[in-house]
């Protein structure tokens, strides 16, 4: 049986989150992570906005456990401009 959602998060709460962990890419650990933001944010829109970033692989999560920031849109736009590669 699913889950209940009962809250969801608010773009605020999703870009705090984003900017914790680009600043502290690879050091932290989930709960440890969540402890460390700026602003309060109840666990169960946290774990909401960490499943949201790791499937639009915007985060990973190493061996130990610690999230870390992979998206590079820099990159991206660097291969988007080469005509050799196609977009599917």
């Amino acid at each position: 049986m699913k889950s209940q959602i009962l809250r969801y998060p608010r773009l605020d709460e999703v870009l705090t989150v984003e900017e914790t962990i680009r600043e502290h890419s690879g050091e932290f650990k989930k709960k440890e992570l969540w402890k460390r933001l700026p602003e309060k944010v109840l666990y169960q829109k946290y774990c909401r906005i960490i499943d949201y970033l790791s499937d639009t692989q915007k985060t990973a999560i190493d061996g130990e456990g610690k999230i870390g920031w992979i998206w590079n849109p820099e990159l991206v736009k660097k291969y988007l401009k080469k005509p050799e590669l196609i977009i599917r």
